[in-house]
C-alpha cells in the first residue's frame, strides 16, 4: 500500500534540490514508518501519535511506570514505537531464557554499532577472529588472574588512602560522586593500565578522567541515531583519550596488568603498531571499567550514610572477620583479603546488590536478524526481521511481588538465616533470573567480578579506617538521563565529611 501511494510522487521528490530532497526523504520514510499495523500473531502494538519519536517521551519520563502501565493494559509482551525503531518488550522473567535461547536474536549488531559510533573502532565489525580473540581475554577477570588483580588494586587503595591515615584526625569534607569518581577511576587505571613513568603522574590522572566523565556524559546521545558532529565537543574529547592510550602512549606506561598486556599483543596481530585505532580498543576498556562502577560506588556510600543501622551492622561483620584473621587496626593500612574472605561478607555483598537492584536502569536488547515465532505460556509472538527484543530488568527489580517494598533500600535483603539469600518467587514459582544488572548470555557484563571486588575492598577501607558523616539531608534522586544504559547517576551531587578513626 505505501509504494502505491508513493509512486505518483516519485518525479516531483527527485526534483527537489538535494538539501530539500533528503528532508522530505526522510519526512517520508518518518510518515510510512508510523503507518506500520498490527498484523495476526504479533504483540500488541504501541505507537502513540508522534512520527518517528512514538512513545520516546513517556519512556524518558518514567520508563517503569510507564512499561508497567502498558503491561496492565496488554500483558507481559508488547511492541512500541521508540525513536523509529519497534522494539518488543518482554517482562515475563519466566520467559527470559527464550530470548538468550534463540539463535535468530543477535547482540552482535548492537555491540558492533556502539564500538564503531561511540569508540571509532571499525575493525571488529568485519572481522570475527579479532572479536573472538579479545573475547578470550576476559577470561584474566576471573579466577587467579582476578586474584592477581586484587592485589595490585589493594596496594594502589594504599597508596590513595595511606597519606590520609598519616594526617590529623580533623573532619575533611567533600562532594560525594566527586569523591567517588576520583577514588574509583584512579585504582581502577592504575589496577589495569599501570603507572605513568615519568611526568605529573596526579596531573595525567585528573585530566585523563575529567575528560573521560565528559565523554560519559554524551554516551546516551553517542549511542543512539544523533551524529557525533551535533554533540559539541565530544569528538575530539574521544580523539584526545584514544591519543592517550595509543601504543606510543601506552609504552610511557608500566605495570600492565595481565589483560591489557594480553590486548595489546593481540592488536599488535591485525593492526601496524602506529594505528590510531589500537588506542580506540583501549579506551573502550577503560571506559567500560569505570562508567557503571562510580555510580554504584556512589549509591552504596550513599545509602550507607543515610542508614547509619546498615553501616554499622557491616562494620561490625567487617572487624569480626579482621579479628578472624589475626589483622588489628593499628595506625597503618595493613589490611590484606582474600576473594573467599571478601565473599564471606554477606552483609556487605547483600549491600552491593541492593544498590545495584535500586539503581539499574539498563536494557537488555537483541536484533531480530529474520522473522519468528517466539513461543510462550499465553502463546506464540510473531516478530519481524529488523525489530529488536528488550527486556528491562528493572520492572523484575522492582516487582513487588518478588521483593516487598522494591521502593525501600534494605540491606539485608540478599540475606537470609546468615547467608546469602539466592532464592525468589513470583506467583509461587521460582525464579531463575532474579537480579539482572550485568545482562546475560552474550551480552553478560565479563567485568563484574573485578567490579564487585573493588567496590568490596573500597568500602571496607572506608568502613574500617574512617568515621563517614552525611551533611545535605535533600532527597537525591536518580538522573534519568542515563536511562536504559547501566547504573543512572544521582541528580545532584551530595556532601559529606570523613575524618581518620582516633
Amino acid at each position: 500500500m505505501g509504494r502505491l501511494w508513493l509512486q505518483p510522487w516519485l518525479p516531483q521528490l527527485l526534483s527537489l534540490p538535494g538539501l530539500a530532497l533528503a528532508a522530505a526523504l526522510l519526512l517520508l520514510v518518518l510518515c510510512l514508518r508510523a503507518q506500520r499495523t498490527r498484523r495476526p500473531g504479533e504483540p500488541p502494538l504501541i505507537k502513540g501519535w508522534l512520527p518517528y519519536l512514538g512513545e520516546s517521551l513517556k519512556l524518558q519520563k518514567d520508563a517503569l511506570g510507564f512499561l508497567k502501565t502498558l503491561q496492565k493494559q496488554h500483558g507481559d509482551i508488547f511492541t512500541i514505537l521508540l525513536a523509529g525503531k519497534y522494539i518488543t518488550f518482554i517482562l515475563d522473567p519466566f520467559q527470559f531464557q527464550l530470548v538468550m535461547k534463540n539463535h535468530k536474536l543477535s547482540f552482535r549488531i548492537f555491540s558492533n554499532k556502539i564500538t564503531v559510533k561511540a569508540f571509532s573502532i571499525k575493525k571488529l565489525v568485519t572481522n570475527d577472529d579479532l572479536n573472538n580473540e579479545l573475547h578470550v581475554c576476559y577470561q584474566c577477570l576471573r579466577g587467579k588472574s582476578l586474584d592477581v588483580l586484587m592485589e595490585n588494586m589493594m596496594q594502589n587503595l594504599k597508596q590513595v588512602f595511606e597519606p590520609q591515615l598519616l594526617k590529623t584526625t580533623n573532619w575533611e569534607m567533600a562532594c560525594l560522586l566527586t569523591f567517588c569518581s576520583s577514588v574509583i577511576f584512579e585504582i581502577t587505571f592504575t589496577t589495569i593500565h599501570g603507572k605513568l613513568l615519568a611526568g605529573d603522574r596526579k596531573k595525567f590522572i585528573t585530566e585523563l578522567r575529567e575528560d573521560m566523565l565528559k565523554f560519559d556524559d554524551k554516551f546516551p546521545y553517542l549511542a543512539s541515531d544523533i551524529p557525533i558532529e551535533l554533540l559539541g565537543n565530544v569528538k575530539s574529547i574521544r580523539k584526545k583519550l584514544i591519543k592517550l592510550l595509543t601504543s606510543e602512549n601506552l609504552a610511557k606506561i608500566r605495570g600492565w596488568s595481565e589483560v591489557v598486556q594480553m590486548r595489546q599483543d593481540i592488536l599488535e596481530k591485525y593492526y601496524m603498531p602506529k594505528d590510531f585505532e589500537i588506542g580506540a580498543h583501549h579506551f573502550g576498556f577503560l571506559w567500560a571499567s569505570v562508567t557503571n562502577t562510580i555510580p554504584t560506588m556512589f549509591w552504596a556510600m550513599y545509602y550507607l550514610l543515610r542508614h547509619p543501622e546498615a553501616m554499622a551492622v557491616l562494620r561490625d561483620e567487617i572487624d569480626h572477620l579482621l579479628q578472624s584473621t589475626g589483622q588489628k587496626k593499628g595506625s597503618g593500612f595493613s589490611i590484606h583479603l582474600t576473594r573467599e574472605q571478601l565473599d564471606s561478607l554477606v552483609y556487605l555483598e547483600s549491600t552491593i546488590l541492593e544498590v545495584l537492584r535500586l539503581c539499574s536502569f539498563s536494557v537488555i536488547m537483541r536484533f531480530v536478524e529474520e522473522d519468528l515465532t517466539l513461543p510462550s505460556e499465553t502463546g506464540d509472538y510473531c516478530l519481524r526481521k529488523g525489530d529488536s527484543i528488550a527486556i528491562f530488568p528493572a520492572a523484575l527489580h522492582h516487582d513487588p511481588e518478588i521483593y516487598e517494598a522494591p521502593e525501600e533500600f534494605r540491606f539485608d535483603r540478599f540475606v537470609e538465616d546468615g547467608k546469602k539469600k539466592t532464592t525468589f518467587f513470583k506467583g509461587g514459582k521460582k525464579l531463575k533470573y532474579y537480579l539482572l544488572p550485568f545482562g546475560f548470555g552474550a551480552s553478560k557484563c565479563p567485568g563484574r567480578f573485578l567490579a564487585i571486588m573493588e567496590i568490596k575492598q573500597l568500602l571496607v577501607v572506608l568502613l574500617t579506617y574512617f568515621d563517614l558523616e552525611i551533611m545535605d539531608q535533600k532527597p537525591i534522586e536518580l538522573n534519568r538521563s542515563r536511562l536504559l544504559f547501566g547504573i543512572q547517576h544521582p541528580d545532584s551531587d551530595v556532601s559529606f565529611r570523613y575524618k581518620v578513626k582516633t
